[in-house]
């Protein structure tokens, strides 16, 4: 019996037909359109941000933060059309046990027809995840407009990437955070920058991605992480790589002073089709995903959410001024005490230690979930919630707005 195309290596595939070259030209058109749509107006808005009015600049940071939510709808309108999918979402009590079904139906909003079109997870968060292909942060992303919260996701980037054409600018836009890759220089960086996001924006709802391994999981990222656990005396991991915990502590102290409510929400990511052992980015690339239209079948994701002020243990935050932003935030948020950042990475090292239980289960069951009847699984098909999305996708009303306000103008003049 032939396997399914996502069970194969990208490298022992058959040549690409015509129809999945055509595919490409037409998902490449389509997308870099919309992203050039978006970016357009973005630079016309640019002029309200330098303007010495607070409306004008309250006008610029609401029309930048409806970008980022069609930027959201555009990621979920391409796997629509061209690498049709799911999530498959289980949900788990804060380490408690897993949802009733009473619980999960106020968790999950379905329409008139019963299809999945909201999910009441937490809206101030920072989304933490295991990392095995470059897709992660788009699936990621799309679980944010489920979430309600796409207008407003931050990432952390490499700078490399700050400058390229359209999608480099278009993240500036966004406001996201570009690492230099020097932590002596990072952590103060960071810090000052979520602090200023927070205070920016305390009325938004707040999602915050950051992938604690650093990097993919990967035939080279393995051996090293490996190394390191032996040489550290700590159990090594069989399907995730050693989490690194600074950066994710120094954020959620930077944050969680200032925001009463934050959670984490730490979600366990897993494809069908990589075998035990194998590695994601043989199976699923950017590429093959939506040029040769070869996606996962179901995206599995298994959720938990954690208070950060009951829950986590991110240490002493008390002399953090939730109202003010440090002029110097390497006094007040960078300098972690020894002993409790020992205690945080043992809490996080232990979130992974799980993430590794619950991977090998959906290794050999194809499901996150110990029983289906107790902790039944949430399908969320991957599509908008409705057509006009797809304007709001290409971001065409603001543009149609603009472009008749410069009409109306020069009539005018």
């Amino acid at each position: 019996m032939p396997r399914l195309p996502h069970t194969v290596e990208i490298a022992k595939r058959p040549p690409k037909t015509w129809g999945q070259t055509l595919q490409a030209i037409a998902f490449g058109f389509v997308f870099n359109f919309a992203c050039l749509m978006i970016n357009i107006c973005q630079f016309g808005l640019l002029p309200l941000r330098f303007l010495p009015n607070p409306r004008a600049n309250a006008l610029y940071d609401a029309a930048i933060r409806n970008s980022k939510g069609a930027f959201g709808a555009l990621l979920v309108l391409m796997c629509q059309w061209f690498a049709p999918t799911r999530l498959i979402i289980t949900f788990e009590r804060d380490g408690l046990g897993a949802f009733t079904q009473d619980e999960l139906d106020d968790l999950v909003v379905r329409d008139k027809s019963g299809r999945v079109s909201a999910l009441n997870l937490p809206q101030k968060a920072v989304l933490i995840a295991n990392h095995q292909v470059y897709a992660d942060w788009w699936y990621a992303w799309c679980l944010t407009y489920f979430m309600g919260t796409h207008r407003d996701v931050f990432i952390v980037l490499k700078k490399s990437l700050k400058w390229l054409p359209v999608i480099g600018w278009g993240m500036q836009f966004f406001n996201f955070i570009f690492l230099a890759r020097s932590w002596a220089h990072d952590r103060v960086y960071l810090v000052k920058e979520l602090i200023t996001r927070h205070t920016s924006h305390r009325d938004t709802p707040l999602t915050f991605i950051l992938y604690p391994e650093g990097t993919l999981y990967s035939k080279d990222t393995r051996p090293i992480s490996k190394k390191f656990a032996d040489k550290m005396g700590i159990p090594d991991a069989q399907y995730t790589l050693l989490p690194r915990s600074t950066g994710l502590h120094y954020s959620l102290r930077a944050l969680s002073p200032r925001t009463p409510n934050l959670h984490l929400i730490d979600i366990t990511v897993a494809y069908p089709g990589i075998p035990p052992f194998g590695y994601g980015q043989d199976y699923y690339t950017l590429r093959s995903v939506f040029f040769d239209r070869v996606p996962p079948p179901a995206v599995h994701m298994h959720i938990r959410r954690f208070a950060v002020a009951a829950d986590v243990p991110i240490g002493d935050v008390s002399r953090a001024d939730p109202g003010v932003l440090p002029s110097d935030p390497a006094a007040l948020e960078v300098e972690v005490p020894e002993d409790e950042r020992k205690v945080f990475d043992a809490w996080v090292r232990a979130l992974w230690t799980e993430k590794d239980r619950l991977l090998d289960r959906f290794l050999a069951t194809g499901s996150f979930s110990a029983d289906p009847e107790k902790s039944p699984e949430v399908i969320v098909p991957l599509e908008l919630r409705s057509q006009r999305e797809v304007l709001d996708a290409f971001y065409i009303v603001p543009a149609l707005v603009g472009y008749a306000y410069a009409r109306i103008r020069r009539l005018v003049a």
